[in-house]
């Protein structure tokens, strides 16, 4: 941190630093402030400094360990020489020859305590005449003879009148084992670590940019012990900044590497005085301390495994061994009690691990694995010590393929229930030395590939494919291909929870469709890519079994009013016998009888996004043993919002293991976010699955629904830049609805075209998601096309889309469509009951967003429009969603009024109690409740509220309400505390 900046979560300490620099007279205290390397000593005293300063104190610094002078009295006589310089009153010279003076008589102790005596007397005179504060910053680097001389000066010859504040590290106690300044100083200020919120603070100030949780959290998790501590803090961010590991999303910074890569510089210097600050490393320690991070790197070390090292062994060995002392006893490394040695902080590790070192560290590895084999044999090693597994891995070449593979394959299978991540880089340590030909090559894929499905661990599941690739180019044209089979379905299922399939295998550069060829099972996994949005295109068009049309001509008339309400059908009660030419294939399994999901499943999950008759035709094939019946409203609603984790857990149920830490985990809670009305984590969400995709080594693709989700969010916020930004990284050629719904509103509110130009694209995005056979989510888009015709005061647009929406109903009869058509049919038609039985549908399913569209409806076709408005206001202030809002709100609202606005006299200005009348108006307060609010009895509220209408030209509390929300009223009555423009500097109109 610089000396300059201001300090962080240091308020209480730099008010009791200042405090004492101000304590001139009588009532001067000595102060000690200590703390360890990089806690930000200097900074707290030299912002106290400035802030004493500015309340009038003299504070000047006293230095007396840099001097020429021998250490002791002698150099402290130089730093008081330095101080008396600065003073320029008539006195000065007097102060300073008596120092001279006296320094030249001085010799031996007496001498010294003479020496030390004047000092005092001197230093008390000059504060007579002018009051000044002293700070002595590094006191730990005082030669112990100056800190026993200051201490003997403040103990017994204390200048009286001068406060004093001393700063540095811990203070090694003296022969007597007492510290000379810690027993002078009247208090003992030590810092403590900053807490988590400060560090985020820091972190922020430092990237001059808000920053994601996750990367705070990082820092934390990598500076260990360290994590309060500002300059590793810093240090963290600054080796971050030069290696590009950091990334601006949406205007938060966001991290692009994995918490273990994030380490402190890699300066010697710098590294030596923050970690070793009492003894610096020479390079031979620095460098052994290197080879021990290596070797700690990709394996468990114990004590015990070096214990067991011949005495003959390599040098190397003993050379790392003897390194290990030194580490341990200062701090650096950590020994827990079954041997165990890592670092404590993991961000020096990775910093000393960028070190060069003339170690070969594989030896080592090597060296370990051999003790126990040669005694034990490679299975009976790996079995009683599978942690030797990572040690193979760690030793490459040095161990041959025969000895590693039987290490590794005994190791995985007994860590298989105890450690199942290490079991997994085990196999896959085991699968990168087997030939795809060996006969142990299938069942090692299917172990893994079982382990991996049964912990969700999708990256693990992912890296099969190249191993699976090989084994099936070189097997035999007739061999079994179960296994295969089952391996390629896992890698297929991880691919789709990291939104990769089809594009290709990882690490391969595969075409999916080779691998389709090979493995049939793929291409079925494949189907869910344009249901879910996955991939770069996110689908291709197919033959819409539904019946719906697709023409672009008027739609068939409907009527425009009545009563008859649709009820979504259940697709089950189209289920009966089917023909022999529409029976499913014979599965190799019994389906539903594990976590994978079956050939029918998955047609099941394909056909949630397409109609009616496809849902139920999935349905029907569904065998009739299968376990468990599939949650069809959650499994709508997960293809709506493209959630796949979603879908997964509506169809398999209790047999679904999980989308651990996927990125179909991560937005499968940004739609659970967003649904629920927290859109801050929604965004939060949306930037960590948009950083996982530019993640070194990673293997996340991009989620266009994210994407398309978090510029909804924005663009209904009124933030039409960064929804703009979210939505450009969608490509053109996605055509799933949620991109349609999302574009659909930025295109309308930008104003970068005609609003009939906005509806007919999204007419034509419909159409086109219709032709790929996406009919679930169309609905949203159909239902935002109503509601923007009727902003822009389009009735047969309204009625066209009104029209759309009844037809799509027809063929998809989900709940959702059903609302969809009972808002629509409210606002065309004006029609209260069904608008009021939507809003009993959403808020029952739970949609925060649709929820407050349904009271925006109510409030412009319904007869009483206050309550509707308050709801609407208090969902729009937890949606965070503000002036966009309250636009809609006054353009709903003032379309209920069709008299024209009373003009209001020109001197007539807005106090601040009239503000907050106003306030409490839009929010929907009572008279009553007003008059409590503001302590005022009811009569005077209704004078207030009439004198209001009057200067504003407002003819009733709604049309008030309105124009304060939409900002109008600050043109009416022209006060400078009315809400100012929109985050894009201009005032956005009213939107829906």
């Amino acid at each position: 941190m610089r000396a300059w900046e201001p300090v962080i979560g240091r308020d209480g300490e730099l008010r009791d630093v200042t405090r004492t620099l101000l304590s001139t007279g009588a009532a001067a205290r000595t102060l000690l402030v200590v703390g360890g390397p990089g806690t930000g000593k200097t900074s707290l005293v030299e912002q106290a400094r400035r802030a004493a300063a500015e309340e009038g104190a003299n504070v000047l610094r006293l230095r007396c360990h840099e001097g020429a002078s021998p250490p002791g009295a002698a150099a402290l006589a130089d730093g008081v020489h330095s101080v008396l310089a600065k003073f320029h009153d008539r006195r000065s010279p007097v102060r300073v020859g008596a120092v001279r003076r006296i320094r030249l008589q001085s010799t031996g102790q007496d001498g010294e305590l003479a020496l030390l005596s004047v000092l005092g007397e001197i230093l008390s005179d000059a504060a007579a005449h002018l009051p000044y504060a002293v700070v002595v910053d590094d006191v730990d680097r005082m030669p112990p003879q100056t800190a026993s001389a200051l201490g003997l000066l403040l103990r017994v010859f204390r200048p009286v009148g001068v406060p004093m504040v001393m700063a540095g590290r811990p203070v090694r106690p003296s022969g007597d084992g007492a510290s000379p300044l810690a027993a002078a100083a009247d208090r003992l200020l030590e810092l403590p670590p900053l807490r988590p919120a400060d560090v985020e603070a820091l972190v922020v100030r430092r990237l001059g940019r808000p920053v994601e949780p996750a990367l705070v959290t990082a820092v934390l998790g990598a500076l260990g012990p360290m994590a309060g501590t500002p300059e590793a803090v810093l240090s963290v961010l600054d080796a971050m900044a030069e290696h590009g590991d950091l990334l601006e999303l949406d205007g938060h910074v966001c991290l692009t590497q994995p918490r273990r890569a994030l380490r402190l510089t890699t300066d010697v210097t710098k590294l030596s005085r923050l970690c070793w600050p009492d003894a610096p490393p020479d390079l031979v320690a620095l460098d052994a301390a290197a080879a021990v991070a290596r070797n700690l790197e990709h394996a468990e070390v114990r004590l015990d495994d070096l214990l067991r090292l011949k005495p003959g062994g390599p040098r190397r060995a003993g050379l790392v061994d003897r390194s290990l002392t030194p580490l341990v006893k200062d701090g650096t490394l950590t020994v827990d009690g079954d041997g165990r040695m890592a670092f404590a902080v993991p961000a020096l590790a990775a910093a000393l691990r960028a070190l060069p070192t003339h170690h070969d560290v594989s030896s080592l590895h090597a060296l370990v694995t051999r003790s126990l084999t040669d005694r034990l044999g490679p299975e009976t090693a790996g079995s009683c010590y599978p942690r030797l597994a990572e040690h193979v891995a760690a030793a490459g070449t040095e161990l041959d393929d025969t000895l590693a593979v039987d290490v590794l394959l005994a190791a995985a299978r007994t860590d298989a229930r105890s450690d199942w991540p290490r079991s997994v880089r085990a196999y896959a340590s085991a699968l990168r030395r087997l030939t795809p030909h060996d006969h142990r090559t299938p069942g090692v894929l299917r172990e893994s590939a079982e382990l991996s499905l049964r912990h969700a661990d999708h990256p693990g599941a992912l890296a099969l494919g190249e191993p699976l690739l090989a084994h099936l180019a070189a097997s035999p044209a007739g061999q079994d291909r179960d296994c295969p089979d089952f391996v390629a379905q896992v890698w297929a299922m991880a691919a789709l929870h990291e939104h990769r399939l089809p594009d290709d295998i990882a690490g391969t550069g595969s075409p999916a469709h080779d691998v389709g060829d090979q493995v049939p099972a793929v291409a079925r996994f494949a189907e869910l890519v344009g249901p879910f949005a996955l991939g770069a295109a996110g689908g291709t068009p197919r033959p819409s079994t539904a019946g719906h049309r697709t023409d672009t001509g008027p739609p068939p008339s409907r009527p425009k009013g009545g009563t008859r309400q649709p009820q979504p059908p259940d697709p089950r009660a189209d289920a009966g016998p089917t023909s022999k030419a529409h029976q499913p294939p014979a599965p190799a399994r019994r389906p539903g009888s594990g976590p994978l999901p079956s050939a029918p499943e998955l047609r099941l999950l394909a056909a949630a996004a397409g109609s009616r008759a496809e849902l139920s035709a999935a349905l029907r094939a569904l065998p009739p043993e299968a376990s468990s019946a599939p949650d069809l409203d959650r499994l709508r609603t997960a293809a709506v919002h493209a959630d796949l984790a979603g879908a997964l857990a509506a169809v398999l149920g209790d047999r679904y293991t999980g989308a651990g830490n996927s990125t179909a985990a991560w937005y499968h809670a940004m739609v659970r976010d967003y649904l629920e009305g927290d859109w801050d984590q929604a965004l939060v969400a949306a930037r960590r699955i948009e950083a996982r995709s530019r993640t070194h080594g990673t293997t996340a693709g991009a989620a266009q629904s994210a994407r398309a989700l978090a510029a909804e969010i924005l663009c209904t916020r009124g933030e039409l830049g960064r929804a703009r930004t979210w939505l450009e990284l969608v490509p053109d050629s996605v055509p799933h609805p949620l991109v349609a719904w999302a574009r659909l509103g930025l295109r309308y509110w930008s104003g970068s075209g005609q609003a009939e130009e906005a509806l007919e694209g999204a007419l034509r995005d419909v159409r086109r998601a219709r032709g790929c056979g996406l009919h679930a989510g169309t609905e949203k888009v159909l239902l935002r096309y109503v509601s923007l015709a009727l902003v822009a005061d389009l009735p047969g647009a309204m009625r066209e889309g009104l029209a759309e929406l009844e037809a799509l109903h027809e063929v998809v009869g989900s709940v959702m469509t059903h609302e969809a058509v009972l808002f629509g049919r409210g606002l065309v038609h004006r029609d209260t009951e069904s608008a009021l039985t939507a809003l009993r549908s959403v808020r029952e399913r739970g949609d925060a967003y649709q929820n407050l569209l349904c009271c925006l409806s109510l409030m412009e076709i319904g007869d009483e429009s206050e309550p509707w408005q308050a709801e609407a206001s208090r969902i729009a202030r937890s949606l965070g969603i503000g002036r966009a809002t309250r636009s809609t709100l006054g353009h709903m609202t003032r379309r209920r009024t069709f008299g024209l606005p009373r003009t209001r006299p020109v001197r007539d200005t807005f106090g601040e109690e009239d503000v907050e009348l106003t306030t409490m108006v839009s929010n929907g307060a009572t008279n009553r409740q007003i008059a409590a609010r503001l302590a005022w009895s009811e009569k005077t509220v209704e004078r207030r509220l009439t004198r209001l209408f009057q200067r504003t030209g407002c003819r009733s509390r709604v049309e008030l309400a309105a124009a304060w929300l939409d900002g109008s009223l600050a043109r009416r009555a022209g006060s400078p505390l009315l809400p100012g423009p929109g985050p894009d500097g201009v005032t956005p109109p009213g939107r829906l």
